[in-house]
């Protein structure tokens, strides 16, 4: 951005200030045609016509003054040395140039207007004493340096507002991007939080309500224990929902219910078997882990057993937990090809992303991938920190 194109004026604004300039001139003007009258017994021609003429003429010129800055500034001072009128147009021009605050521009005019003022006392015959002249050149000369500092400092003052209001724009901008960057973070975070919650419960019903669909062979009993499971399963969703949605609505001052961590694990496990899924667990893990690694473990075996139960039902899964303090925590769900067709699943898309998310918060790694079998293999391995020697660090 070039700051030295000042900014456009409205017409209102334009006119005040040509009218302020004209204004200026008109005093000094009136006090010439009284001593003209007095020394000479009249004013002449030029005052009259030529006078205003020239006026008007630098008046008309500074409407282009901020487009040609230099080029109306000296016109105008030299052609105002022939007019009384004209003092405030020279006056308002060498305030514009000025507010660019380039000192060899403004000195240059300023001497000109001075150097100029001084040949125009051949337009009116006044008497004038000897001892005048540093009158004549002190008076060109303190205007020249009011309008100087005048300009500087009105151009300092743009120059200003200028910056500050780049830098509010600037802010607004940064503050409007992080808004932006913070919405999609808690949309991610509601879907990530949504998907970990409903998706296995609803997937162990939908497993069940499959089973009931395609198996004629059941006994009441087994009928019965699946219609009690399906009802069972849409309850502790729904309840799922109420609490998820309760954490959104939640006061933030308010702290959030604890969530599921490694101890939970086998309470998973126990639910997915009551739902028919054939589940092992194995667990060699000695130690605590801290809540963010148990609660990413616990998604971990989560969504393994969902995507087991959508992807390949009747499939026999194996989930192992290894790991030990100052190593790390490792989860692997491995599941066997499904032993039924049915109807693909409607898939989102969020469970394996949100879970990469989850992961890589924790500084750990995912993997997952078919096997030779088959089957699926989902691995993770997560940083699992010594708190002895993180306190003796």
């Amino acid at each position: 951005m070039n700051t030295d194109v000042a900014p456009r004026l409205g017409w209102w604004q334009q006119t005040w200030r040509l009218v302020a300039a004209a204004t200026v001139g008109i005093p000094l003007w009136l006090s010439i045609g009284v001593a003209l009258r007095g020394q000479t017994g009249e004013t002449g021609s030029w005052f009259f016509i030529g006078d205003p003429l020239v006026a008007l003429g630098c008046l008309t010129a500074l409407l282009w003054r901020r487009r040609f800055p230099l080029a109306v500034a000296m016109t105008v001072a030299i052609a105002s040395t022939a007019s009384a009128l004209a003092t405030g147009a020279a006056f308002l021009a060498l305030v514009s140039l000025s507010t660019r605050r380039r000192p060899v521009e403004s000195g240059v005019v300023g001497l000109a207007l001075v150097t100029a003022s001084q040949f125009s006392g051949g337009l009116y015959p006044l008497q004038r004493s000897s001892d005048s002249w540093w009158l004549e050149l002190t008076f060109p000369a303190l205007t020249a340096g009011i309008a100087v500092a005048m300009g500087m400092a009105i151009g300092a003052r743009r120059v200003e507002l200028r910056s500050l209001r780049d830098r509010a724009e600037s802010a607004e901008r940064e503050q409007t991007a992080r808004a932006a960057q913070a919405r999609a973070l808690e949309r991610n975070r509601i879907a990530r939080e949504m998907h970990d919650v409903l998706a296995h419960r609803i997937s162990l019903v939908a497993m069940q309500a499959g089973v009931l669909d395609h198996r004629g062979d059941l006994t009441a009993e087994e009928n019965r224990v699946l219609v009690r499971g399906i009802a069972d399963g849409s309850h502790q969703a729904l309840e799922e929902l109420r609490d998820v949605l309760g954490v959104l609505r939640a006061d933030p001052g308010r702290p959030e219910p604890p969530q599921p961590s490694l101890d939970r694990i086998p309470d998973l496990v126990a639910d997915a078997r009551t739902s028919g899924l054939d589940v092992t667990l194995t667990t060699t893990v000695t130690g605590t882990p801290s809540d963010a690694a148990g609660r990413t473990c616990y998604r971990i075996v989560q969504e393994g057993l969902t995507n087991a139960a959508k992807h390949a039902p009747g499939a026999y899964v194996h989930i192992t937990l290894e790991g030990t303090a100052g190593d790390n925590l490792d989860v692997s769900v491995h599941n066997s090809p499904a032993t039924r067709a049915t109807a693909p699943p409607p898939a989102s898309g969020f469970g394996l992303l949100g879970l990469t998310e989850r992961i890589t918060l924790a500084g750990g790694e995912l993997d997952h991938h078919p096997t030779p079998d088959s089957g699926y293999l989902l691995t993770a391995r997560l940083p699992w920190p010594n708190p002895t020697h993180e306190k003796r660090a």
